[in-house]
């Protein structure tokens, strides 16, 4: 074995996988199948590339790393690419990444996430409403909240990020 065959074939010793704390899913079904399918209604009538780029943004500020892995492959399943993915949470200084559409979602994203900021603000509804129809909006805003809710799942009972194959919970 040659110098560089052993180092392509030394292992990479990663930091043990945290454990779950709990698995609401099965603890609580029929909170995860209300939740299923009210995320499946606030999707409704959005393209699927702005609802996984929301998703992703507001796991991003949520830090919820098994929303990040699933809607990042999702994304990349469905023909999203690398660097809009990668850029999302630099989008603001991105924005030639995005349309002026996805923009408006984002920063809607951003100010419906982080509500501790103070509210969303006027200008950030407006923006978002110039570029979708009322009731675009709405399912914009439903798709945020429920993002968010699913985040708030995700870190609190530590789902582990990793594993999800792409579609797998559809």
């Amino acid at each position: 074995m040659t110098t560089t065959e052993e180092s392509t074939a030394t292992t990479v010793a990663y930091a043990t996988e945290p454990t779950p704390r709990l698995d609401w899913a099965a603890l609580a079904p029929d909170v995860f199948k209300a939740m299923v399918r009210l995320d499946a209604a606030a999707g409704r009538g959005l393209e699927p590339a702005l609802r996984e780029l929301v998703k992703i943004r507001a796991s991003q500020i949520n830090h919820c790393a098994f929303c990040l892995d699933m809607h990042s492959k999702d994304a990349l399943a469905a023909g999203e690419s690398v660097e809009r993915i990668v850029q999302l949470s630099a989008w603001e200084e991105s924005r030639h990444f995005y349309t002026e559409r996805e923009l408006a979602a984002l920063e809607l994203t951003d100010a419906v996430t982080v509500l501790t900021d103070g509210f969303v603000p006027d200008e950030v509804y407006e923006r978002a409403a110039r570029q979708f129809e009322e009731a675009e909006l709405a399912q914009l805003i439903a798709a945020i909240s429920v993002i968010n809710a699913w985040n708030r799942f995700g870190v609190t009972c530590r789902r582990t990020p990793g594993h999800y194959q792409p579609g797998q919970f559809r």
